[in-house]
């Protein structure tokens, strides 16, 4: 660890301790103490149980009126995350969001159409603020009303869609089967939020006719905007200069070296509003070895792969929600999108699997079947109940897409 990053470190745990939160959760530690790697992986780490347990306003280590702004964690369940933003912060993370959109070779002659949500989400209003940071022109429509989306993308000619890849998917069919794939001027798809499949990539690009790019954030840290993917689609680049990455083993806590796959955690060195030291995303990635060709002189990480807290047993076979997009993406004749539904009878865990086919239901779509079931036993070591449905069938989503219902608890 260079001796720079380690003084960012010090400083960084300096602002957080003084805030209630790591008063307490570094009480007896001192921060002048860390001089080494080694000195700093000592420390606990964060997690967002102990962020819950801040709440309200536990986590802000500046003063009531330094903070300009609020966000809150898009989770449904339990009590909310609350990040108190700086007016620094709320800078700092248009900077960041603007050097995303300059990896995509997005430039102030784009119009950005922005279709995440606004509100106590981080979503829409990072991607603004980076926009306008940038000089493009924005369109900040939020989330829904489809006809009102397609009618503003034409007559504005947005040529930058940013979106859930569960939207971008709605609009891109809907484009399709409206026949107006002439009449939009989309070139670029700035897609975040959510773990999404090749297959799924290739529907979009193909109905679209865009450029993807992956854009990484959490509201914990900032936001969306913090990585960023290039035209060489190898990972995303991380702004070292705001935030130091670790990989860890999920189980162990033990940090795994460059290359190997483990749970992805981030210590924020500038933020003032509420600082967070080795924080665990959960997210599943790896740091990857190179530099990229695009000559960013900036690491990456590779495409997220899952979260460490996304599996699911089933009748003691592990599953990812990742495995079965490869495995899906394998197979001719099936479409990028599934669910999974999971019930106890009679005693039994029942695992069902639907998943969309342009095939007509009938003998060739019960031959799927098989063949799904056959793959999924081969490599995830469970058979399902297999079940095609005709595209367009299964629900979509103008945020996330939930891939898993376990209907046992």
């Amino acid at each position: 660890m260079q001796s720079e990053v380690l003084a960012s470190i010090r400083t960084a745990v300096k602002n957080a301790m003084k805030g209630e939160f790591y008063k307490n959760r570094f009480a007896g530690i001192d921060a002048d103490g860390i001089d080494s790697k080694q000195a700093f992986e000592k420390l606990p780490f964060t997690d967002k149980d102990d962020l819950r347990q801040a709440y309200p306003l536990g986590l802000a280590a500046v003063p009531d009126e330094k903070i300009v702004r609020i966000h809150s964690s898009s989770g449904t369940t339990g009590t909310p995350v609350i990040i108190p933003y700086t007016q620094k912060d709320v800078d700092d993370w248009a900077i960041m969001f603007k050097r995303c959109y300059e990896t995509a070779g997005i430039t102030n002659l784009d119009r950005v159409h922005i279709t995440p949500g606004y509100g106590l989400w981080t979503a829409g209003i990072g991607f603004q603020n980076g926009a306008e940071l940038l000089g493009a022109m924005t369109i900040p429509m939020g989330p829904g009303n489809t006809d009102k989306q397609i009618k503003m993308m034409i007559d504005m000619k947005s040529t930058v869609l940013c979106a859930t890849s569960s939207y971008a998917l709605l609009l891109a069919e809907e484009i399709e089967k409206r026949g107006l794939r002439d009449k939009i001027h989309l070139k670029k798809g700035v897609i975040g939020s959510e773990r999404w499949g090749e297959k799924m990539r290739r529907r979009i690009a193909g109905e679209l006719g865009v450029e993807l790019y992956d854009i990484y954030g959490l509201t914990e840290i900032y936001g969306p905007g913090i990585g960023m993917s290039c035209k060489h689609e190898c990972g995303m680049h991380i702004w070292t200069d705001y935030l130091y990455f670790e990989i860890i083993d999920p189980k162990t806590g033990k940090i795994l070296p460059e290359g190997e796959i483990g749970e992805l955690v981030i210590t924020t060195l500038r933020k003032e509003g509420a600082p967070l030291i080795r924080y665990r995303t959960h997210d599943l990635t790896r740091l990857m070895p190179g530099k990229c060709r695009c000559g960013l002189d900036y690491p990456r990480i590779d495409t997220l792969i899952g979260r460490s807290d996304d599996m699911v047993k089933v009748r003691g076979a592990m599953i990812y929600p990742s495995r079965v997009d490869e495995l899906l993406a394998t197979i001719d004749g099936v479409s990028s999108e599934y669910q999974i539904m999971i019930d106890h009878l009679n005693g039994k865990d029942i695992l069902t699997l639907f998943f969309e086919t342009p095939l007509e239901m009938g003998e060739a779509s019960e031959k799927l079947e098989k063949l799904v079931e056959h793959e999924f036993k081969a490599r995830i070591g469970l058979i399902p109940n297999a079940k095609a449905v005709g595209m367009g069938e299964l629900p979509r989503s103008e945020k996330k897409s939930t891939r898993v219902f376990d209907n046992r608890y």
